[in-house]
């Protein structure tokens, strides 16, 4: 089996992590596939939302796989971060759900930060160990991390190194559902159910207007004009739409 699965149904893409002998840490070819998997995800108009999940117990992920070296180094600096999180997940069109258990930490958790909505097993960690082991460089993990979390909390993980539990996770706002280790992958789907009964390219482009000015201010954000909301509003779904609406029955979908 693939160190990364991908499968589409009804309407839903799963990115599973298979490597749980290894925590799940991420390799070049790992990496090469996640991409393959990102791209994918942006381009079939069938998928409208993303699950990115990991095989195991003990690790949803635990970061690259530092054994590849100096080389892995240089690639992942030059590739935008690790699984192109500098890059091809930043923009991601359609709605990611992460699904974490067990050790979270590092690349991990930045990993897990990309995705929109987070759904965390009971026995989910979530850590930021880089400076306990003398490590700092490209860390876009810590930039997330002072931009979801409250900021104390978010110095004090990076200038310890400690992990923070599941429950605290969800104190603090990073994650959206904590759920029993046996439930996780039903409370996966069950966001994912809740997303895909709303329209996809409508999803996609308030995604788009939100993410796109999130750092701007307020009167910057609602004087912008958004490509996708045009796109969406010349759609077959806003048809469908008004058409549902006048004949009093719910719309049917078709992402297009």
């Amino acid at each position: 089996m693939a160190d990364v699965e991908f499968s589409v149904e009804n309407h839903v893409a799963t990115v599973r992590l298979n490597r749980p002998q290894g925590m799940n840490a991420i390799t070049g070819a790992m990496d090469d596939l996640l991409l393959e998997a990102w791209t994918t995800i942006n381009d079939d108009p069938d998928i409208w939302c993303a699950i990115i999940a990991a095989e195991g117990e003990k690790a949803f992920c635990i970061g690259a796989d530092v054994s590849e070296g100096p080389e892995r180094k240089t690639r992942m600096a030059l590739a935008g971060g690790l699984t192109g999180i500098g890059g091809p997940m930043v923009t991601l069109k359609k709605p990611l759900i992460a699904a974490v258990q067990g050790f979270c930490v590092g690349g991990g958790l930045e990993l897990a930060m990309c995705a929109d909505i987070i759904v965390a097993a009971d026995n989910a960690q979530f850590g930021l160990p880089e400076t306990r082991h003398g490590i700092i460089g490209e860390c876009g993990v810590v930039h997330r991390a002072i931009r979801q979390l409250p900021h104390h909390i978010a110095l004090a993980m990076i200038l310890t190194g400690e992990r923070i539990d599941a429950a605290k996770a969800g104190q603090y706002g990073l994650v959206n559902e904590v759920v029993p280790l046996a439930e996780l992958s039903d409370a996966a789907a069950n966001w994912a159910g809740k997303i895909n009964k709303c329209a996809p390219l409508a999803n996609q482009a308030a995604k788009a207007a939100v993410l796109g000015r999130a750092g701007h201010p307020l009167e910057v954000a609602l004087m912008s004009r958004f490509e996708e909301i045009e796109q969406y509003a010349e759609s077959d779904d806003v048809k469908e739409r008004d058409a549902a609406g006048a004949e009093g029955r719910r719309p049917v979908w078709t992402g297009r």
